[in-house]
């Protein structure tokens, strides 16, 4: 399955962006009330300058403690993060993800971002195409 079938598939909310200014606080009440477990950091909401995953800030809590809560994105953010295009499939960017231990890798076509994958998204598609192979080999042994 192709990073634009995925994509296509998602609801169409949109990828959440914050400026590298906003702070850390207004991040984490962002992830919360989407329910997502990261954000792209863009100062042009177009181009993806960092990703500020739960796990940046719960890191950046451990270390400096609850005043990192009134830090900018940027202070914690990974920088220039890994991207991907709409025609790789899911299980290139899958492997991609799990040798680089990470979850979020935001989509990139022209210059311009287009949306997030998550490694949730690749292993529901994978599911979803495995089930359809197994669907698939019991038509042919029964003889569909």
């Amino acid at each position: 399955m192709l990073v634009q079938q995925i994509l296509k598939s998602k609801p169409s909310t949109g990828t959440i962006t914050v400026k590298p200014e906003t702070k850390i606080s207004e991040v984490a009440a962002l992830l919360t009330e989407h329910r997502i477990g990261g954000v792209v950091v863009s100062s042009d909401g177009v181009s993806p300058d960092g990703i500020l995953s739960e796990r940046d800030i719960v890191r950046a809590a451990a270390r400096q403690g609850a005043g990192c809560f009134d830090e900018p994105a940027e202070s914690i953010m990974t920088k220039d993060p890994k991207t991907c295009s709409g025609d790789e499939t899911a299980d290139e960017i899958l492997q991609r993800m799990t040798e680089g231990r990470f979850r979020h890798m935001p989509v990139v076509e022209g210059g311009k971002m287009i949306g997030i994958v998550t490694i949730g998204d690749l292993v529901a598609a994978r599911l979803s195409e495995l089930s359809m192979e197994k669907s698939a080999l019991e038509g042919m042994i029964m003889g569909h």
